[in-house]
């Protein structure tokens, strides 16, 4: 068990205490222990090995013991009899945005209700509305959050199936009776959510393949066995289904069990247009295969470029391809430093010198801090006299690692009206901002569109964060019209951000292609508050790839010097 791991659970444990209704100092302690594990720099099992993880500062000798029982043994028992205290439906309520400990903790006691169904009957029955705390709009959106957990049921975020695949990929690659092995599905298309992770594998001992496969000790449950087809579940839910082919018929499968559906459509199309037929076995032409070693071979058969799995979501991306007009996409290597970075001035965990000298250690060679402005309160929002002393501290570091470049920055709120934190000459002070909603979404479409388009038009804005404020699988974007928004921010120079956090992935890559063609540019941004947010740029890549872009449409491509002359610093 990691330490990404162990941090969950004992936020967990945090969680269950308030539920509870634990004085609240004992569940920040685990709170606050879940944080520095996460954070930690030294590996977690040595530390326990060695009886030092106690010396760790806000660990202490007994959760020392909890979390080395959980290294060692996988399971705690204090969690499992926490858990046997409170109606297990009740911590999977805390899923719908805008309920926390208190809140569920609350309609438990004074309620009776234990689970999601009771709830959503009850907010049906408007029992919520009377309730401390609640009233009608509080109400109404946790039945909207309810509609929204049962749309999404089933789907995971790209992460999570994506750190599950590479375990199981380098699992079995370790075996002599594999040849050839890769992930495929959207998992390898890189899309957003994902329901469940395809492994193909050529091999000439299919059996034993499966052996191993249902074997792996992250299986909890073997759904089905056979010879060329098996499917597991994983202790988190989700299903992993192992496909097995000759050799000869690998880059076939491979290409069509990566899809997408549509894509292969178009394909199988454009091969019979030219009397070949095309499926997962091969190419055809009468009853003799046309021999393919790769997948590159496949495309070349047809006189086409390579179609990067990306792309394939039947988005025009054959045509291009016929006609030679594949683009040469962004690599994750071609970012060349990260905007959209939050310190310790506002609500992130690291200072401003330890966030610099990680992007050292990253390769980057610029990083534009940008706090929270002072409407965003709940956050720690940047008062006038914090962003001078910020800026000070900027220079300071500046100065202290000369191949290195700080820009000074903020994430400004658009308010209701369009208009934005600070006066102007507060704005001048910064070397870029970025304005985002933060408040007021449920705005009509007319109203949402007209305040970000005021808010592009300030000379001061360059880059509109999260476009359309969508978190994926728990809040819909807020309605607003991005033709408009991406015509405007072209004419401005308006930078339109790609966040790059897995639980917004916002810009959406189905309007990225377009904005390109309509005279756009981007930045990817990590949104991160911690070292470890940090690396969420490569998610962000996977938007961009998906969304036709190449090095020169986002900006953060560009050298220092070149950065420095873009904002004219």
């Amino acid at each position: 068990m990691d330490k990404y791991q162990i941090s969950k659970i004992l936020n967990e444990i945090g969680v269950l205490m308030e539920i509870k209704g634990e004085v609240f100092f004992k569940s920040k302690a685990y709170y606050d222990a879940a944080r520095t594990i996460e954070f930690l720099e030294e590996d977690i099992e040595i530390l326990v090995r060695e009886n030092r993880l106690k010396e760790v500062k806000g660990i202490g000798e007994a959760l020392s013991q909890k979390v080395g029982e959980l290294v060692t043994t996988g399971r705690l028992q204090y969690l499992e009899d926490l858990k046997g205290t409170i109606p297990e439906g009740l911590p999977e309520m805390l899923k719908i945005p805008g309920l926390g400990p208190k809140k569920v903790k609350s309609i438990y006691e004074k309620l009776g209700i234990t689970n999601i169904g009771e709830l959503k009957y009850a907010c049906l029955e408007n029992r919520l509305i009377k309730l401390s705390g609640f009233g009608e709009k509080t109400q109404a959106k946790v039945l909207e959050g309810i509609e929204n957990l049962n749309k999404y049921a089933g789907q995971y975020h790209f992460p999570i199936a994506w750190n599950f695949s590479r375990e199981f990929i380098a699992f079995l690659e370790k075996s002599s009776d594999v040849k050839r092995c890769s992930i495929g599905g959207s998992l390898r298309r890189k899309k957003e959510t994902i329901k469940d992770i395809d492994i193909l594998v050529s091999s000439d001992e299919p059996v034993k393949v499966m052996d191993l496969f249902t074997g792996h000790s992250l299986v909890h449950k073997v759904v089905a066995k056979g010879d060329t087809k098996s499917s597991v579940m994983l202790q988190c839910g989700i299903n992993v289904d192992l496909r097995v082919v000759s050799d000869e018929e690998y880059p076939f499968a491979l290409h069509h069990f990566t899809g997408s559906k549509e894509h292969n459509t178009r394909m199988r199309h454009m091969a019979k247009q030219q009397g070949i037929k095309m499926n997962e076995y091969g190419l055809f032409k009468g009853d003799e295969r046309i021999p393919c070693n790769t997948e590159e071979e496949i495309f070349e058969v047809f006189g086409m470029q390579f179609i990067p799995p990306e792309m394939r979501e039947n988005n025009g991306e054959v045509e291009a391809a016929i006609e030679g007009r594949i683009p040469e996409l962004l690599k994750e290597h071609e970012v060349k430093g990260i905007f959209h970075v939050h310190s310790q001035y506002s609500d992130g965990s690291n200072s401003i010198e330890e966030l610099a000298k990680a992007c050292i250690e990253q390769g980057y060679s610029y990083l534009g801090i940008s706090d929270h402005s002072q409407t965003a309160f709940y956050a720690g929002g940047l008062k006038v006299d914090e962003i001078k002393r910020q800026h000070e501290e900027i220079e300071l570091l500046n100065r202290k690692y000369p191949d290195f470049l700080i820009l000074k920055g903020i994430e400004l709120d658009i308010l209701p009206d369009g208009s934005v934190d600070y006066n102007d000459e507060v704005l001048s002070w910064f070397d870029f901002t970025i304005a985002s909603v933060h408040s007021s979404f449920g705005m009509d479409e007319d109203k949402m569109t007209e305040r970000v388009i005021r808010a592009i038009r300030n000379k001061y804005v360059r880059i509109l964060g999260h476009p359309t404020g969508r978190l994926i699988l728990s809040r819909e974007p807020f309605k607003i019209n991005m033709n408009e928004i991406i015509k405007t921010a072209a004419e401005e120079g308006v930078l339109l951000e790609i966040n790059a956090n897995p639980y917004r992935l916002d810009l959406d890559w189905r309007l990225c292609k377009g904005a390109k063609e309509a005279g756009c540019r981007f930045v990817i941004s990590p949104d991160a508050h911690s070292l470890e947010g940090m690396k969420d740029v490569q998610y962000g890549v996977n938007i961009a790839r998906k969304g036709w872009l190449t090095k020169e449409d986002v900006v953060n491509c560009l050298s220092k010097e070149e950065i420095r002359k873009y904002y004219a610093i």
